[in-house]
């Protein structure tokens, strides 16, 4: 029934279809392409390509640590800075152009020429006739005839300025120890710095030839301090972290080695009736005192646990001595009671939570002001120097600049320290706070370091991190 409902044209393609399944049937065509079609698909399989795993690297042993900032970890930032003895050599340091490579090294436990350890392109012989001509009328027996080692005043501090002319930068890189030279007649900054430099500065060569800098490269590590006595002023002597003493003779024209340990120097100091006694903290705690007539080391006290950062005497009674630690104390001694005893008594210890940075007597030795890390300064007053305020004064300066370090000016009313904010704060003893601060468009560093001139008030040195120094005058 279902042929019959076809047409003619499908009962015709129906047969074509027939026949021609016959006629392939007949010659096998389909198993000789069943075959045909299994070997191309085994081609296929045989050259397919394949992504090649890489070989698995060996697990270090070592584990790789991420580096992540204190802010993304949750943790307060790092404000302890580096440790004053901390001395990074550069990769790579470049020369300017006024400055020349010294002839000797500074390692060398020997003497040194002027010349042949100088940085700077300037001759020596103007700077040799400065000092000369205001030293040889120094007598040499000093405050024993009545001269006069600092002046005494109460100075305006609304009228003090920074004048462009007074700022210049006298060492390249972070400055340690800033030291006026102690004369009426001539406006000279000596400053030291971390690559071991002592630089020269005469404020007034605006009227002389060049620009009044003279640099010299005596140590081979961070000058720690410098000493000058006002009537031996042809003798400078400084020291370093490398443990070196050096004295330039000026007259000589000479480095010469006083002193030499394979420890740190981090402080030194003189008495003011004593020019032939060097006071200096070595190591871990330890006063040495060298007596330059016999070339030997009088004596040795154990006195802090850790470095000795400043060392000081009372300007009345020499006999007192004060020393600021890193092991959070400053101590007053009785140089007539420290005998032969390696670990002596202290005659008054004040205590900190953190280093004390410096300890200074004022100039009528009757009140000591100390700079700690614990954000404090305090000033100890008394008969016996029990009565203390302390003031809150944020001391953290990091890891790139140096600690700070309050000095007294030219009477017991104020002490000068420098701040974050690149200015200098004065605080008042009798108002017990910063009653002022010292600012400048002039001043684009933070100072750090100070000196105030001895002999004439209201001239105010600050040194930099940066090589600068900056003199503030009335």
């Amino acid at each position: 029934m279902a042929s019959q409902r076809l047409t003619e044209y499908e009962r015709k393609r129906l047969e074509n279809i027939k026949r021609n399944d016959e006629l392939l049937a007949s010659l096998k065509i389909h198993s000789k392409l069943a075959d045909l079609s299994a070997s191309a698909k085994r081609n296929r399989e045989q050259t397919k390509s394949y992504k090649i795993s890489p070989q698995k690297k060996a697990k270090s042993e070592t584990p790789i640590v991420i580096r992540r900032s204190l802010r993304t970890q949750g943790k307060k930032p790092d404000s302890a800075g580096l440790a004053d003895d901390f001395n990074e050599s550069p990769k790579k340091q470049t020369t300017p152009k006024s400055q020349v490579t010294p002839d000797k090294s500074a390692r060398e436990l020997k003497p040194l020429l002027m010349r042949d350890v100088r940085v700077s392109s300037e001759p020596d012989e103007p700077l040799v006739k400065k000092i000369l001509s205001v030293s040889k009328d120094a007598p040499s027996n000093g405050a024993k005839n009545g001269i006069e080692m600092r002046v005494t005043a109460s100075i305006d501090l609304e009228s003090m300025e920074l004048m462009p002319e007074n700022i210049a930068r006298v060492v390249p890189n972070r400055i340690l120890s800033v030291k006026f030279f102690p004369s009426a007649d001539i406006r000279m900054v000596v400053v030291g710095n971390k690559f071991g430099d002592l630089g020269f500065w005469n404020i007034d060569s605006k009227t002389e030839d060049g620009d009044g800098i003279y640099m010299y490269r005596p140590h081979p590590a961070p000058v720690s301090s410098i000493c000058i006595q006002p009537f031996s002023m042809n003798k400078i002597v400084t020291c370093s972290y490398h443990g070196l003493i050096r004295t330039l003779d000026v007259k000589k024209e000479i480095f010469d080695l006083t002193y030499s340990t394979e420890d740190a120097i981090f402080s030194m100091s003189q008495r003011s009736d004593d020019v032939n006694s060097l006071y200096f903290g070595e190591g871990q705690g330890v006063l040495r005192v060298w007596d330059e007539r016999s070339n030997n080391s009088s004596m040795a006290w154990n006195l802090h646990d850790s470095r000795i950062n400043t060392i000081d005497f009372n300007p009345v009674n020499t006999n007192l001595m004060v020393t600021s630690s890193s092991d959070g104390s400053a101590c007053i001694w009785d140089l007539r009671k420290l005998g032969k005893k390696s670990n002596p008594d202290s005659v008054k210890e004040i205590r900190r939570d953190r280093a004390v940075h410096s300890a200074y007597f004022s100039p009528s030795g009757n009140l000591l002001a100390t700079t700690s890390l614990d954000d404090r300064i305090g000033v100890v007053s008394g008969a016996n120097y029990d009565d203390e305020f302390l003031l809150y004064h944020y001391n953290q300066t990091g890891r790139w600049l140096s600690s700070f370090k309050g000095v007294w000016g030219w009477d017991d009313s104020y002490v000068f320290v420098g701040n974050m904010k690149r200015g200098i704060d004065v605080v008042s003893t009798e108002k017990k706070r910063i009653v002022t601060t010292l600012e400048s468009p002039h001043m684009t560093a933070i100072p750090c370091r100070f000196d105030a001139h001895p002999l004439n008030p209201g001239m105010l040195a600050g040194a930099t991190s940066g090589g600068q120094v900056y003199v503030w005058t009335l």
